[in-house]
């Protein structure tokens, strides 16, 4: 975790390509604001007490924080169009690759506050929990969610990955795959568009599998074979080994995605149920190396409910 001992905001090495420094502003500010220095990256963070060094309420500032810059700062992504003023013009036309499909490459970050509570938009009824995984959501609400693996640097998997507001990066390949690179937790993603099928019996991942096919202009992802007990969000939805996860990516402009999750996991729930988060393109910047244990020092104030 960024930012050294309980309390304290200071710079953060950041390997040659530049640093991290955390800063403390507001909340509703932290979500918002953009801001660069040259070969810096500022890592935007809400002021907290020690008091407040809950699982729950620090991982939802520090997943909060947005990595609004990193190593090529001086090298503006190739076949971006541009406004006048050489900004990125994020409502051109989305791209495509020399088949005719939407071109999903680039670095994105999810928009919302979707990590905190990945069902908060929905409607009452909408979503179901079976007994055991409602009094279950209600312990970790309860204790803050002091047991999220999360803050032991364990992987989030999928949906979670999607929606951290760090930036992940989309590359096509020429072997008919697609791989997403998440900064967080530095981790990834292999979808197969070979046309092979999910695995019958797999042994359990945090990331799962996944395999994608086109349904007109958007990639249709299905996952599965995914570890017992996963967290969907920092409040803590739980995930099952049944879970089944479907993704729906819509590139309608050159700066957004509109991404549909169907969470189906009849472990847990009582009948699927479906979120939208928005994607927005992240051009002329990089990944950056993620490190979450080195130089840990917050873990042992994090002492929930």
């Amino acid at each position: 975790m960024p930012g050294g001992g309980a309390g304290v905001s200071k710079p953060y090495a950041h390997g040659a390509g530049g640093s991290v420094a955390a800063l403390n502003i507001d909340a509703a500010a932290a979500h918002a604001t953009t801001n660069r220095t040259d070969r810096h990256v500022l890592i935007i963070c809400p002021p907290f007490a020690l008091a407040e060094y809950t699982i729950r309420g620090l991982m939802a500032r520090m997943l909060l924080a947005i990595a609004l810059a990193a190593q090529w700062l001086q090298f503006p992504t190739p076949g971006v169009p541009r406004l006048p003023d050489g900004k990125p013009n994020l409502n051109a036309p989305a791209p495509r690759t020399p088949d005719g499909r939407p071109d999903l490459s680039g670095v994105w970050l999810p928009r919302g506050r979707y990590i905190t509570d990945l069902a908060g938009d929905l409607k009452p009824g909408e979503l179901v929990f079976q007994p055991w995984a409602r009094d279950l959501y209600q312990h970790r609400l309860d204790t803050l969610s002091r047991e999220d693996p999360q803050a032991h640097c364990v992987l989030s998997g999928v949906p979670r990955e999607n929606l951290i507001p760090y930036p992940f990066k989309i590359v096509n390949t020429t072997n008919r795959m697609i791989v997403i690179l998440y900064e967080a937790l530095h981790s990834y993603r292999q979808i197969f568009m070979d046309g092979r099928t999910l695995p019958k019996d797999p042994n359990p991942t945090w990331m799962g599998y996944s395999v994608g096919r086109w349904d007109g202009d958007t990639l249709v992802v299905e996952s599965s074979g995914f570890v017992e007990n996963t967290w969907l969000d920092n409040n803590g939805h739980p995930g099952t080994e049944s879970l089944r996860l479907t993704e729906r990516f819509h590139r309608r402009d050159f700066g957004h995605i509109d991404l549909q999750m169907t969470i189906d996991d009849p472990k847990a729930y009582a009948k699927p149920w479906t979120v939208n988060v928005p994607l927005q393109a992240a051009p002329d910047t990089e990944l950056i190396e993620y490190v979450c244990d080195e130089n840990e020092r917050d873990l042992k104030h994090l002492v929930g409910k």
